[in-house]
């Protein structure tokens, strides 16, 4: 049990919430669902495109190297799937069997998982399509470009934003 689900009985977690491990795990999952949902959409609309590809007349052109990151990017755009919608799925099989904790943990994990997968699909979509339109330099450029963007955005940001708004971590 971690210190802040200690100190909620007491009716103030460490936050400054007053709320019980159960309405914290309600809270939490309820947050998770929300950015999953986000998550989904773009990686389905993602998916998507990438799933028409091969019914493009063009597509018979691609050289080596671009069959094996279209095919690269169509296993990681079905994982990102997977893992987005497996805590929708674990949820649904463990339902009202009291896990609601261990349930946020692992959509936690598995969501983050997810956000991984698609910084790979969406950088290595752009890599793709700047190597048909434009060629290979064109395009590792523009893929460095786009992976530093999204840690910039996804991961660096968030990680010192929370550092100021919570010293004491």
């Amino acid at each position: 049990m971690t210190t802040q689900q200690q100190a909620a009985p007491t009716g103030q977690d460490d936050d400054g919430r007053k709320e019980t491990p159960e309405e914290r795990s309600d809270r939490n999952w309820n947050e998770l669902l929300q950015e999953l949902r986000v998550t989904q959409t773009g990686a389905q609309i993602l998916t998507g495109f990438l799933l028409t590809l091969p019914f493009q007349p063009a597509f018979a052109d691609l050289d080596d190297f671009q069959v094996t990151v279209y095919l690269l990017l169509v296993s990681l755009a079905a994982l990102t799937t997977l893992l987005v919608v497996t805590p929708v799925s674990a949820h649904r099989l463990l339902f009202q069997q009291r896990l609601k904790p261990e349930l946020v943990r692992g959509g936690h994990r598995a969501a983050l998982g997810g956000l991984a997968c698609l910084a790979l699909v969406v950088t290595g979509t752009i890599l793709l399509v700047f190597d048909v339109v434009v060629g290979r330099g064109a395009a590792l450029a523009a893929g460095g470009v786009t992976l530093g963007l999204i840690l910039v955005g996804w991961v660096l940001f968030p990680l010192i934003y929370g550092r100021r708004a919570n010293p004491r971590r």
